[in-house]
């Protein structure tokens, strides 16, 4: 756990001398370890049981004592022998189990006159829950807020904070955590620019644990009577994994504790669970990162599973209808990686699994069919028949395509927008050197960027593209492309084709083939068996 903070940037270097200036996976400067005899450095708060009735002062006195709830449900409909229980965290008041970092990071820094109301601003780097529980805090003591937050962030999480008052800065989904454009180095930038602000900073607030270790984990603990066999934590910032472990594991010493991190991250360990898909972009959020959290101690973790994407918004549905908890994303990885491990337990062994969130802030995402049909974990007869209707079983390779025009990263913007308007195409596929898609230029997008001051004439078209678009093959069926195109302004069809590398080593890439907007698929579906000669369809 990180003690010390670093200071601010004292001057602006070039591109190419630039690095990230307080790294968030830099060594924990902190001693303690399990087992230590050394006291701790830190302050910490003594475990209150919950008051039954009366009146509290304000919001932030209902952050914490959250339900434990015993999914025998779940329990019966996997076959289970053991018990599983939840520790519902989005009865936390902000909604998340962040709310109690949240607090408990301003409320430190509080204490040692580190910041006061009125006069500091408080900058985060986030994926948003943790923004929405300073946000909070921020609007009941009375701070200037900023959160920082990737694009992949639900919008949802947007209209929170908003609404709390903070002021959103987004950046690119696709930016490493130490490149000028990722969250983490942009905060930085503006705690630069802005006087008297201040970055709490998630990843290396000793704070973070110790919130977990002082109150959540007593709060397991007591609610269990103690007798745990198996606790399933996700890991994001690694602090509340942290602390839960360090704390139950001083009480109850033959407790196993599993970390859960999602494929793509690089979290996990040993490090061979992380390399077959490291990088890759996934869905859930609030969990996962390209780097090690300061606050993130490994060694307290037994063992770490890999969730993915469909599993867990699977069971995330079922969480809410076969026990009616209102829970988010990464609930259903905790808990479908806690059923793969408690499998074996025998009769009378206790499982707890952390729930982070509410289902809140996804009603747009994994809540909603189409969003589940458009990324593939939901097929559209598990929705709706529009598979059914004449042309939704169709592949995409029936409609006819022009033959593609695709551009490099480098073009300068003025002249996409010549070509453009040349073709007659209001969107073009931007593809690297070597073959692969990198993203899509539009001149909605470019204009928008343009008249912000984001972009000029000479700018590359790399400034102005998604980083983020919908793909599909030419085997996609109609009915999953027109899920996609409610949304979507285009979709990029792909083939797959092997390359390989210089050694013999095989690098699967995907092929641009063509793009399909709505217009395609209309004219498509008009010139079909569906349209009667009055007008009307069975469409």
């Amino acid at each position: 756990m990180a003690c010390p903070y670093t200071s601010k940037r004292q001057s602006t270097v070039s591109v190419s001398e630039w690095k990230l200036a307080i790294r968030p996976d830099k060594s924990s400067e902190c001693s303690w370890a399990l087992g230590s005899s050394e006291s701790s450095p830190h302050a910490h708060s003594k475990w209150q049981p919950p008051k039954k009735y009366g009146v509290i002062d304000n919001i932030l006195d209902h952050i914490g004592n959250t339900p434990m709830v015993r999914l025998d449900r779940i329990k019966k409909e996997k076959g289970l022998k053991c018990d599983i229980f939840a520790k519902c965290e989005f009865f936390n008041a902000g909604g998340s189990v962040k709310d109690r970092i949240g607090k408990r990071m301003v409320e430190e820094a509080e204490r040692t006159g580190r910041i006061k109301p009125g006069v500091h601003t408080l900058i985060e780097p986030t994926s948003g829950n943790t923004g929405i529980g300073l946000a909070l805090a921020a609007a009941v003591k009375g701070y200037r807020c900023i959160i920082v937050m990737p694009e992949k962030m639900s919008n949802e999480k947007v209209s929170v904070l908003r609404a709390l008052g903070a002021e959103i800065v987004r950046t690119p989904t696709s930016a490493a955590f130490d490149s000028q454009e990722s969250h983490i180095a942009v905060s930085q930038k503006l705690l630069d620019e802005i006087p008297n602000s201040v970055i709490l900073d998630q990843y290396r607030n000793e704070y973070n644990p110790i919130a977990h270790y002082d109150e959540t984990a007593e709060e397991i603990y007591h609610q269990m009577d103690g007798k745990i066999d198996m606790i399933v934590v996700g890991a994001g910032t690694g602090g509340t994994v942290t602390g839960i472990a360090r704390k139950l594991k001083e009480k109850i010493p033959n407790i196993k504790v599993v970390g859960v991190d999602p494929e793509g991250s690089s979290l996990a360990v040993p490090e061979s669970l992380n390399e077959e898909r490291e990088g890759e972009m996934y869905h859930v959020e609030g969990v996962g990162y390209d780097f090690i959290p300061t606050v993130l101690d490994r060694d307290c973790v037994d063992k770490w599973v890999k969730s993915e994407d469909g599993p867990s918004f699977a069971m995330s549905r079922q969480l809410i209808k076969l026990e009616g908890l209102l829970c988010g994303g990464s609930c259903g990885s905790n808990v479908y990686c806690a059923i793969e491990e408690a499998k074996d337990l025998p009769e009378g062994s206790r499982v707890v699994v952390i729930l982070p969130d509410s289902v809140r802030n996804y009603m747009t995402k994994y809540l909603s069919d189409d969003w589940m049909i458009e990324h593939g974990f939901l097929s559209p007869s598990e929705s709706d028949d529009m598979s059914l209707r004449w042309w939704g079983k169709l592949p995409v390779s029936v409609i006819e395509m022009k033959d593609p025009i695709i551009i490099s990263p480098s073009m300068k913007c003025q002249t996409a927008m010549e070509l453009m308007n040349n073709r007659n195409v209001d969107q073009l596929p931007v593809v690297d050197t070597d073959g692969s898609i990198s993203g899509a230029i539009t001149l909605h997008n470019m204009m928008r960027k343009v008249t912000k001051g984001q972009a000029a004439a000479q700018d590359p078209v790399s400034k102005v593209m998604y980083n983020q678009f919908q793909k599909v093959t030419v085997d996609t069926p109609l009915a999953e492309v027109s899920k996609m195109l409610d949304h979507d302004h285009f979709v990029i069809v792909t083939k797959g084709w092997q390359y390989y590398e210089d050694d013999g080593s095989p690098c699967p890439r995907d092929m641009y083939i063509g793009t399909i907007t709505a217009a395609h698929l209309l004219s498509f579906i008009m010139s079909g068996p569906g349209l009667h000669i009055d007008g009307s369809s069975d469409l």
